[in-house]
């Protein structure tokens, strides 16, 4: 197995998504285990709307996923499931304080912005990435609104200034709606899902040692290619 040089897994996912914060976790979990063997990668985001038709604005979150799951109760159960999932990898969902659910149009131009960075500084999509999930998440904060994403992303490495005025425009918005559909023209129905030399891995919040399983894998096949 190629151990030399550094390899990239792309990372496709929505802001809103509870198990893409999950499967972060687990991911980072992985990384490690990878590492071990030789095999280092960088990790990219990329945009996937769970609700392309979510109103600019958002909407009441309760309402929301009442109609969705039929019931308050039937989402109060699919909540309960994602707390606990989330508690057994270190993370605290505070479904109590999220009181909208947002478009997330603006959170994913705010990602692609970071990624931008990441030539000078390659953690910086990662702490903005993470910084969007535990502000939605924890602090039940809205990630819909401008001002914001500029807070959170300001506080994760971006110039807060720079990002409230890339929202004030359409920067970065073509791209992000034409990366949205470019997934969903692939097949892809659900985030997070892992991509690696352009060939869909898996899909899902997978615990770390399979996930570090399937990419080592995967580089086998993709480096015996490129040979």
């Amino acid at each position: 197995m190629n151990t030399t040089g550094l390899g990239r897994i792309e990372v496709i996912s929505d802001a809103i998504c509870p198990w893409c914060w999950i499967g972060k976790r687990q991911l980072e979990r992985a990384l490690p285990l990878l590492a071990e063997q030789g095999l280092n990668f960088e990790v990219g985001w990329h945009p996937y709307q769970l609700n392309p038709d979510m109103p600019a604005g958002g909407t009441d979150r309760a309402e929301y996923r009442a109609q969705k799951f039929g019931s308050l109760a039937r989402s109060e159960q699919a909540d309960a499931r994602v707390s606990e999932a989330g508690a057994a990898v270190g993370l605290s969902f505070r479904h109590d304080l999220m009181r909208r659910t947002p478009n997330t149009v603006n959170a994913h131009r705010v990602i692609r912005l970071a990624g931008r960075h990441g030539v000078q500084d390659a953690g910086v999509q990662d702490a903005v990435v993470e910084a969007l999930f535990r502000g939605y998440f924890t602090e039940g904060a809205d990630i819909g609104d401008a001002a914001t994403l500029a807070r959170l992303a300001g506080g994760a490495g971006l110039d807060q200034a720079a990002v409230a005025a890339m929202l004030a425009g359409d920067a970065e918005r073509e791209e992000v709606l034409a990366a949205d559909r470019s997934a969903r023209n692939a097949g892809l129905d659900g985030v997070p899902t892992f991509v690696m030399g352009n060939y869909v891995l898996f899909s899902g919040a997978v615990p770390a040692p399979a996930m570090a399983e399937a990419f080592a894998k995967a580089w086998k096949v993709i480096s015996a290619q490129a040979a």
